[in-house]
């Protein structure tokens, strides 16, 4: 029923008025993936346009950006594509937040699960771990400020595993290389092998917002306009939910 909805909401958004069919490409944070992929084909049904996505990791994202990549929609943290409005790459006036993502924990799965429900439990459980995971995006640079708040930057320095950019953190979970790890909640709930602990407590919690902006040299804007209108229609919001993401 969902699926039928959300369609229905895609084709009142965009059928009325829409041009020839189009290629929509957009570069994406992979925050955002698994919500998006369960709701792509809808708009492109409803739509009758192709949607490509290359999927990276903020820190490819920029320099992709850097480097003159051209694309029609840009999907990241708010931060960076503001620096992109800034810049003159992302035309100014069309950032739209798609969705607010707090950061999550996790352990292999069926090994002891610590306590991490408060900052100073997190501490702990930081401190007992023989390695920690973390990655080069958003969670990543607000753990490494955290670690320093909390005082143990130097305690935990050895132990520090982080990803390479667009490698999701679960994956050195799961292979025991990382014996808790950390990141956006909706890139840690699917993977296998691990369990998933909860969100960050309130205290040290960190939310990002994750914004869409259209690209200054976009080929497809009309296209890309009707995407991201489709991707913060109401209908659409039960299903980034479901992925552990808030819209808006």
């Amino acid at each position: 029923m969902r699926v039928g909805i959300v369609a229905i909401a895609a084709a009142s958004l965009l059928l009325a008025g829409a041009a020839s069919a189009a290629e929509v490409k957009v570069l994406a944070s992979g925050a955002i993936k698994e919500a998006y992929l369960e709701l792509i084909p809808q708009f492109e049904k409803a739509s009758e346009h192709k949607v490509t996505t290359t999927w990276a990791g903020t820190v490819d994202i920029k320099k992709r950006m850097a480097a003159g990549e051209i694309c029609d929609i840009v999907i990241v943290a708010s931060p960076e594509l503001d620096a992109f409005i800034k810049d003159g790459k992302v035309v100014p006036g069309s950032r739209v937040d798609l969705v607010r993502s707090g950061i999550g924990v996790a352990v292999r799965a069926g090994a002891p699960k610590p306590d991490v429900s408060s900052g100073e439990a997190l501490k702990k459980a930081l401190l007992a771990a023989k390695s920690i995971g973390y990655s080069t995006g958003p969670s990543g640079v607000y753990l490494a400020s955290l670690f320093e708040r909390m005082g143990i930057a130097d305690q935990v320095k050895s132990k520090l595993k982080q990803t390479a950019p667009g490698v999701l953190v679960g994956s050195i979970i799961a292979s025991g290389e990382a014996e808790i790890g950390f990141q956006q909640v909706s890139e840690l709930i699917h993977v296998p092998g691990i369990d998933f602990l909860g969100p960050l407590s309130a205290d040290v919690q960190k939310i990002t917002v994750f914004s869409a902006g259209i690209h200054s040299a976009a080929k497809e804007p009309e296209g890309a306009k009707g995407l991201v209108k489709f991707l913060t229609a109401p209908a659409a919001a039960p299903v980034f939910k479901q992925h552990g993401l808030q819209p808006g």
